[in-house]
């Protein structure tokens, strides 16, 4: 028989260590509240922050921020021979390495005389919306333009050879959700761009290619573009046209001022390319 003294409670032995099964429902119950706030923060941060890489945007969502870069471009490039090429559409490119995705590009190529690329650049970079945050850079290629026109779309401009000047638009690779429309527009040539061919005695073609952009003030600058052959071609043809309004003339190139439009000769190359073109200050 055991003796129980007063003022003391009898010996109860060592704690039990809680059950597995109770530690193990706990840790379950933890990991899916855990679960559910995570869930909870992804769908919030989806919907209300700002995206903050390039993936997150599509190509439908960049294509107007394209265009309107294009626009301000062509504004800043008034009183130069520029002329808009086709745009570039690379589908198949890849967002991640488990999804493929599509890339624009579009582009302004200006003639300059030569020497004046770099001036070229640094007026054109003053030019553009300060958020943009333009600025030139000299390296090893020569003087580049960089920016950034906003929903990570990447502006650039660099000197291509002397006395030209190519500005560039890029989306990089986006999810795809829109589709993009096959052969650019088709309009029978313009006057000004009949005229300078049959002055090059180049046949005149039913249909032009035409690449157009909005302007910042509201307006449409747009660009008409003929391939009109290989082999040699005489630009100084073009100079009766000219009424003394000649922006660039050199062997290879050709521009001058028509009313309110330009005409550009390109014999770089190739093929023969010409193109009137009208702006954003008109």
């Amino acid at each position: 028989m055991s003796v129980v003294h007063p003022g003391y409670a009898p010996p109860s032995g060592p704690d039990r260590p809680p059950s597995r099964s109770r530690v193990r429902r706990w840790l379950l119950a933890a990991t899916a509240a855990w679960a559910v706030l995570l869930a909870a923060l992804a769908w919030w941060s989806a919907r209300t922050d700002e995206p903050t890489v390039r993936e997150q945007r599509t190509i439908g969502q960049a294509v107007p921020v394209v265009d309107d870069a294009v626009g301000r471009l062509v504004a800043a490039l008034d009183g130069t021979a520029w002329a808009m090429t086709p745009s570039r559409v690379e589908q198949g490119c890849r967002v991640t390495p488990f999804s493929a995705g599509t890339e624009l590009t579009r582009g302004i190529d200006v003639l300059v005389a030569e020497g004046g690329e770099r001036d070229l650049l640094a007026r054109v970079a003053d030019s553009l919306p300060e958020r943009w945050r333009a600025g030139v850079r000299v390296s090893s290629d020569g003087p580049l333009l960089r920016a950034d026109a906003g929903e990570f779309v990447l502006v650039e401009g660099e000197s291509r050879s002397p006395g030209r000047v190519r500005f560039t638009v890029l989306t990089g690779c986006r999810p795809t959700d829109v589709e993009f429309a096959g052969p650019l527009p088709e309009n029978p040539p313009e006057p000004a761009l009949r005229a300078a061919l049959q002055a090059l005695g180049r046949p005149v073609p039913e249909r032009s290619d035409e690449v157009a952009a909005p302007c910042p003030g509201g307006a449409k600058a747009w660009t008409q573009r003929v391939a009109a052959g290989a082999g040699p071609a005489p630009l100084s043809a073009l100079a009766p046209l000219a009424a003394g309004v000649v922006m660039i003339d050199t062997p290879e190139a050709y521009a001058y001022r028509l009313g309110s439009g330009l005409v550009v000769a390109d014999a770089t190359g190739d093929q023969l390319h010409l193109a009137f073109s009208t702006g954003c200050a008109d």
